[in-house]
Parts: C-alpha cells; structure tokens; sequence
C-alpha cells in the first residue's frame, strides 16, 4: 500500500463523516512512532466514534488493517494506528486542550485539500 494513498484515503474517511480541522502532519524524520500524524475533531461523542469507524472501515476496504484503536469507548480521543499513520480523532474541548498541532510545530503540514470537500 503506498503511504499516500493510505493518507489520503484516512483524510476521506474523516471528511465523509464532517470531521472538522482535519490537518496531516508529515512526521518524518521528527518523530519514531509515524511517518504522518493525521489530527481531527468531531462534535459529540457519538460523532468522534463514527469518524474513528469510517476510517476503520475504509481502510480495511483497502486491505489496511489498524494496528490499534484506542479510546474509542470514552471517545474523547480516539487514536487509530494505521503503522506509518496514526490518525487522532478528538473531541472539540481535548484536541484544544492538547493542541497536537502546537507540539509537534517543526512538522510540515501535508497539502491534502484535493480530498476535503469544499
């Protein structure tokens, strides 16, 4: 599976499912555990754990199967190993209040609007 196209098809997954903020750091060479951080919230908690299971789903249609997924009961942030991808879906108030993006600041930001939806 090449890792954009497993990328792109998790940023899908997230958007399908109204995921808000969505942002993909590229991660190499800054951290061990990822090539690529994908970060987005949902609104409820009802909203996060679909927004995990999309991506869940998805991925598996593509012969992808997650590693592990963890808080999805709490669902509060909802962390799914992909491997080279870790994609963290938040609950609005726990994504500002770790803000991921502001910690992992070195890492550039990948260009993944050709999937989000206007």
């Amino acid at each position: 599976m090449e890792e954009r196209n497993l990328l792109l098809t998790a940023v899908k997954a997230a958007d399908d499912k109204r995921a808000e903020n969505i942002v993909a750091l590229n991660m190499k060479g800054i951290s061990l555990v990822s090539d690529y951080f994908v970060i987005c919230h949902g609104n409820s908690d009802k909203q996060v754990q679909a927004i995990a299971s999309e991506i869940k789903d998805k991925c598996g249609e593509i012969g992808v199967t997650v590693k592990r997924l963890e808080g999805y009961q709490e669902a509060k942030w909802i962390l799914v190993d992909l491997g080279d991808i870790v994609v963290h879906v938040f609950h609005r108030d726990e994504r500002t209040y770790y803000n991921l993006e502001r910690l992992w600041g070195d890492a550039p930001v990948e260009n993944i609007q050709s999937v989000i939806e206007q």
